[in-house]
């Protein structure tokens, strides 16, 4: 019995325990979109005024986001409070295609803010946009899953 009482114990810690990791993947990854977020209304403000050492340093900071975006989603993190959809994992090719495409947009912000090319800069912005706008329509759910 007694064996028996301890297996039971040792299992739902073992649940407890992965649940608390899956939940603190979650609230990483959160933290990380709410990075990115950030950083991209400080891009579209420093637009408005022409402050190119602002959108090159924020631009530099999706970079560097960008890179984690798919480490931030290991399988089995698909619970709790997640907008995130089965295709990252289903497709996770494509997800990880996703982020590059940011990457890449957020280098050749870089590049345009550097120049100052008001131009390029506004192509840029643009270019970020869609990369967080087509990775969100493809693998974010419209509300939290529970």
């Amino acid at each position: 019995m007694f064996q028996k009482n301890l297996l039971g114990g040792l299992a739902v810690f073992a649940v407890l325990l992965f649940s608390t990791q899956v939940f603190a993947q979650v609230d990483q990854r959160q933290d990380l979109m709410k990075g990115q977020s950030a950083a991209n209304k400080a891009i579209k403000g420093a637009v408005e005024t022409k402050d190119f050492a602002t959108i090159e340093a924020k631009a530099k900071d999706l970079m560097g986001s960008s890179e984690k975006i798919v480490g931030g989603f290991p399988k089995g993190s698909d619970k709790g409070k997640t907008k995130a959809t089965a295709a990252i994992w289903d497709k996770s090719d494509d997800f990880g295609n996703a982020a590059k495409k940011l990457g890449t947009a957020a280098t050749a912000l870089v590049s345009a803010a550097k120049a100052k090319d008001e131009a390029a800069v506004t192509a840029g912005v643009k270019g970020v946009s869609d990369a967080c706008g087509g990775c969100h329509k493809a693998f974010r759910a419209e509300k939290y899953a529970e």
